[in-house]
């Protein structure tokens, strides 16, 4: 079964994107767009991993970051922040709150698979 992935994001250019490259790649794609209900969305699909865009509608991708990893059953999941504010104090406080990796709008294609290939086969399957 192939592994999948929660995009969590609200520009369409990016959904459109990360779902080409990743379907492309084998993994399976879903996506979302709002912050508020983000979480939500995650408890529904129950992804193997995550990307999550910074600035989202309705709630920041920090404040999801936050609520995933005091989620016991989200701790440990997988997650990717994409962002176009690359400040140092972005990063930073992405890391504080337990990112696995943090990425820059633009970004490669290649360089997104690579990251989601290596943070599936380091995650363990059904966590």
């Amino acid at each position: 079964m192939a592994r999948r992935v929660l995009l969590i994001e609200d520009e369409p250019n990016i959904i459109e994107a990360i779902s080409f490259i990743l379907t492309r790649d084998g993994f399976t794609v879903h996506t979302h767009e709002v912050g508020e209900t983000a979480m939500a969305k995650v408890r529904a699909q129950r992804p193997d991993m995550i990307i999550l865009d910074v600035m989202l509608p309705g709630r920041s991708g920090f404040d999801i970051l936050r609520d995933l990893r005091a989620d016991p059953q989200t701790a440990t999941l997988p997650v990717m922040m994409l962002t176009a504010r690359g400040q140092a104090r972005d990063r930073a406080l992405a890391q504080d709150l337990g990112v696995d990796v943090f990425m820059t709008k633009p970004f490669s294609n290649a360089a997104i698979c690579a990251e989601v290939r290596r943070l599936l086969a380091e995650a363990p399957r059904d966590a």
